[in-house]
């Protein structure tokens, strides 16, 4: 029998267990207790024990986690033991910028491979090495590599009809910058960061 699937909020803490054991392998740390490792990760300890129990038997009690083995089981886990490949629709500003962290990305796992804009030719902010095709060829630069990874930095009145031509073609995950709600099928997985959104949540707690 197949193990369920891990919990879409387990699976956001995973990654930053994982990010919290890059640092310890950085700075050279062999073993962490899942007290430390959950401060890092600003979560309870029995949160992060039960998170790890979707990965099967880890830790040694009194010893805690190695940390070379539990990152590599995470990356495993979260598929990024090779580089994912990803594409980004959206040039403008922020889009531009996006591509500027390229370098960033390819750390942590992730390649863009291909970045594509309405306007293409324009000039970009930054001027960002990696060449921007028109849309129009999205389709078929994702069926030819298998792309199952997009970032969408258009603006909300495109957004859906962009979306629909990454499904369309076969993407199934999307990073949503754009400021609205996408509807997709229930295979296609959003997540959407509206930073508008997440600033207005912030000038509440300073009021």
């Amino acid at each position: 029998m197949s193990k369920p699937p891990i919990p879409r909020k387990a699976v956001y803490r995973l990654s930053l267990y994982h990010r919290g054991l890059q640092r310890l392998r950085a700075n050279r740390v062999a073993t962490v207790s899942s007290a430390a490792l959950a401060k890092a990760a600003g979560v309870k300890p029995t949160q992060l024990r039960k998170d790890l129990s979707f990965l099967g038997q880890f830790g040694t009690r009194g010893l805690g986690y190695s940390v070379e083995a539990l990152a590599a089981r995470l990356t495993e886990v979260l598929g990024t033991t090779r580089l994912q490949p990803v594409i980004l629709v959206g040039a403008g500003n922020l889009g531009a910028a996006l591509l500027g962290y390229a370098g960033g990305f390819a750390r942590e796992g992730f390649e863009i491979t291909a970045a594509f804009d309405l306007e293409a030719g324009r000039r970009r902010v930054g001027d960002a090495k990696m060449p921007v095709h028109p849309i129009s060829g999205a389709s078929e630069f994702i069926r030819a590599h298998a792309i199952k990874l997009a970032i969408l930095s258009v603006p909300a009145a495109a957004a859906q009809e962009v979306t629909n031509l990454l499904v369309g073609a076969g993407v199934q995950a999307i990073l949503n910058f754009a400021p609205c709600v996408l509807q997709v099928p229930p295979h296609v997985v959003v997540n959407t960061v509206d930073l508008a959104m997440e600033l207005e949540n912030l000038s509440y707690f300073i009021r």
